[in-house]
């Protein structure tokens, strides 16, 4: 059967519009909450994909929903979303495809403490790590950071339950509660009948990457996103946009983390492909004031 001359332009139409336009909306699902510091992921991963070969194709779908960590795994493995923003471990690194950049620039690994109010001058006796090490310390027990301090030979108290660490902490059956950089202040005043406040001396570090993940079968996804954040590391907008956030510009300021004594860890849950060798990627406690 032959086709007329109309009936063949559209059939040509048809057989290259995929090839003109190869990621034509590229779906991106992801779940997102209210935290500021999310948003602040949220717009690094889009400005990342706007420095890639896939900035005119990509079609976000955010999806307003508090979704822990293991379920959030499963959800971009059953394909119900299409990238996530976790802590890695060398198991999720082998069951997903990871972009292994530390999206918050290992932040999430600097520590600084939770301690009973008027234990500053304790604290401030404090040299050595190894002195640091024998002072019962609280976590939770199943979180990720609690494995890396035991296995450093901290001494750890971990209940389950999160709220149970401030009063725990108050009531002495640990001495202090080491914390993300962003997190001690809000969490003592959210407390006020609880006699805390945050130590100011000194500063827990250990490697902790915190990656976006996609899946395996979409790893050209992964690819341009890791092309474009590290176009956007390059140029020197990735930091712009870092530092400047209010988020980031006031836990810094408040850390004063050049004025602290820094004891390092190491963190087993890192693989050896994580990138430390390039410190763009780090934040660094003596330039980050």
């Amino acid at each position: 059967m032959s086709l007329g001359p109309l009936n063949k332009c559209l059939l040509l139409m048809v057989l290259i519009l995929p090839l003109s336009h190869p990621g034509l909306a590229q779906s991106v699902k992801y779940t997102i909450t209210d935290n500021p510091t999310e948003q602040l992921i949220v717009d690094l991963m889009k400005q990342g994909f706007a420095n890639s070969a896939l900035k005119n194709q990509i079609q976000f779908n955010a999806k307003r929903e508090s979704v822990n960590e293991a379920r959030k795994v499963q959800m971009l493995t059953d394909k119900q979303l299409d990238i996530i923003w976790t802590g890695t471990t060398a198991r999720y690194e082998q069951q997903l495809y990871p972009i292994r950049i530390p999206i918050l620039k290992g932040m999430l690994g600097h520590r600084i403490f939770i301690i009973r109010a008027g234990d500053q001058v304790r604290f401030n006796k404090i040299t050595q790590l190894s002195q640091l090490k024998n002072v019962p310390l609280g976590q939770g027990k199943f979180w990720g950071d609690t494995q890396v301090l035991k296995n450093a030979d901290m001494t750890v108290v971990d209940p389950v339950k999160y709220e149970s660490l401030f009063h725990m902490l108050e009531g002495g059956r640990f001495d202090f509660f080491p914390r993300a950089l962003h997190e001690p202040w809000s969490e003592v005043a959210s407390r006020p009948e609880l006699q805390l406040q945050v130590e100011t001396k000194h500063l827990l570090i250990y490697p902790f990457a915190l990656y976006f993940f996609v899946h395996k079968d979409n790893q050209r996804l992964g690819e341009q996103l890791h092309t474009g954040l590290m176009r956007s590391v390059a140029d020197g907008s990735y930091d712009e946009l870092f530092y400047n956030h209010p988020v980031i510009a006031e836990t810094l300021s408040r850390s004063a983390l050049g004025a602290r004594t820094v004891h390092r860890l190491n963190n087993p849950n890192m693989t050896p492909e994580t990138p430390t060798q390039d410190k763009r990627l780090w934040l660094n406690v003596m330039t980050s004031e």
